[in-house]
C-alpha cells in the first residue's frame, strides 16, 4: 500500500521532487498530486501533468506533502504548513522561512535523521550550499571535532530559480552576437554571463547577506554545535546546474589530508561522498599538459555522470600548513537535487526506514 503524496510548488525543485520520487520507485498510491496558486497542465518528466489550484481541503487524505519553496504571497510553509499537518499530513519544506525555528528539525539524512521522532510533522530542508559543505565536514567532524570553517561558494544561476537560468541564456546568447546585455536587476545585481557575483541574497547587519548567514546558522543547528566558528562568501557564477565550495576546516582533533581522504573514500564512514582525489593518470595530464603531480578532482560537469548527480563530490583535499590540525577541500554538488529534490525525497525514504510514515 503506497502513500498518498503530494508536492506544492512547479519549477525547478518541484519538477525533480515529482522526477526523483519515479526514479527512486517511492511508493506512491496513484499519482503524486501537484499543486499551485493556479490550475493548469504542466510537463514534469516528460509527461503532461495536471497542476491543482492549492486550497484548505488539497491536503485531506493526504499523508506526505513536499513544499518546493515559494507558492504563495508569504511562501508556501507560512501559508500551508500548518492547514497541512492539520489535515494529518506530515510536510517535507524545501523553503527557508522555518528552518531556524527551534522545533522544526532542519535535516540532511546523512547528518542528523534522529532528529525526526514520531511526534514530527514539519521537517525543514537546509539551503543548498549548506547541505553539500555538512555532508563533505561531517564525516571529518565526527572524527576530530570541528573548530572554525572558511567557505566560499561558486553557486549556479538555477539556485536562484528558473528566471535565473532564462538570464544567463539571453546575457550568453547577446554576449555571442556581441550586443549589449540586457541585463534584469531583479534577478541578478550584475549581468552574470562571464561574470562572478559575490551577492546572492539581500545584505544584512555586518556587510554579509542572507545566504552568507544562512550557512553559519543552519550548519551550526545540523551539526548541533552553536559555538562553532563558520565565516562564508557566497558568490553567483555563470553555470547552469551544480554549486562548487571551497572550504578550509580547522578541527580540535588530529586531522590531516591524508587520513580525511580515507575518511571521504569510505561510504560506510562518508555516506554520500564521492571522493575524486590522487593523482591523475589520464592521457592529458601526463601527454598534454605534461604535469607529473597533477590530481584529480570534481566539477559541475561531473554531476551529469552515471552515478554522480545525487551525490557530493570531494577533492584538492590538502593539508593547511598555516594551521596545525588543518585543511582546505573543494566540493560540488548538483543543487537542484541533493541540495534540494533529492535531499527531500531521502528525508521522506527515512522516515519510512523508521516507521514514522
Amino acid at each position: 500500500m503506497g502513500l498518498r503524496v503530494g508536492v506544492l510548488g512547479v519549477g525547478p525543485v518541484g519538477e525533480r521532487i515529482v522526477s526523483i520520487l519515479m526514479e527512486r520507485g517511492f511508493p506512491v498510491d496513484g499519482e503524486v498530486a501537484v499543486m499551485a496558486t493556479s490550475e493548469r497542465e504542466e510537463v514534469i518528466g516528460g509527461r503532461k501533468v495536471s497542476v491543482r489550484k492549492v486550497s484548505a481541503d488539497s491536503f485531506k487524505g493526504m499523508d506526505l506533502a513536499f513544499f518546493a519553496g515559494k507558492e504563495g504571497a508569504k511562501g508556501a510553509s507560512m501559508e500551508w504548513a500548518d492547514v497541512a499537518v492539520r489535515s494529518g499530513c506530515a510536510v517535507i519544506d524545501n523553503g527557508g522561512d522555518l528552518r531556524m525555528y527551534p522545533n522544526v528539525p532542519l535535516v540532511v539524512p546523512e547528518v542528523n535523521m534522529g532528529a525526526v521522532t514520531k511526534d514530527t510533522r514539519l521537517i525543514c530542508n537546509p539551503n543548498c550550499s549548506t547541505i553539500q559543505m555538512v555532508v563533505a565536514l561531517y564525516p571529518l567532524h565526527r572524527s576530530a571535532r570541528l573548530r572554525r570553517v572558511v567557505v566560499t561558494t561558486f553557486q549556479s544561476v538555477s539556485g536562484h530559480s528558473g528566471a535565473g537560468m532564462d538570464q544567463l541564456r539571453a546575457e550568453l546568447g547577446q554576449f555571442v552576437a556581441e550586443a549589449p546585455i540586457s541585463h534584469n536587476p531583479s534577478i541578478f545585481a550584475r549581468p552574470i554571463a562571464l561574470n562572478c557575483i559575490p551577492h546572492i541574497d539581500r545584505f544584512e547587519g555586518g556587510w554579509y547577506t542572507r545566504e552568507e548567514m544562512k550557512m553559519v546558522h543552519e550548519t551550526r543547528k545540523i551539526f548541533g554545535e552553536p559555538n562553532l566558528l563558520i565565516t562564508a562568501t557566497t558568490v553567483r557564477v555563470p553555470v547552469m546546474v551544480g554549486h562548487s565550495e571551497s572550504v578550509n576546516a580547522e578541527f580540535v582533533g588530529p586531522m590531516d589530508a591524508r587520513r580525511a581522504i580515507q575518511i571521504l573514500s569510505d561510504p560506510a564512514s562518508s555516506p554520500g561522498v564521492v571522493c575524486m582525489d590522487g593523482p591523475d593518470s589520464g592521457h592529458d595530464a601526463s601527454s598534454v599538459r605534461r604535469d607529473p603531480l597533477e590530481r584529480r578532482y570534481p566539477v559541475a560537469g561531473d554531476l551529469a555522470k552515471e552515478g554522480l548527480r545525487d551525490s557530493v563530490l570531494v577533492g584538492r583535499v590538502r593539508d593547511d600548513s598555516t594551521a596545525p590540525n588543518a585543511l582546505n577541500l573543494w566540493c560540488v554538488a548538483d543543487n537542484l537535487r541533493k541540495g534540494a529534490a533529492t535531499n527531500a525525497v531521502q528525508i521522506a525514504e527515512g522516515m519510512l526506514g523508521l516507521g514514522l510514515l
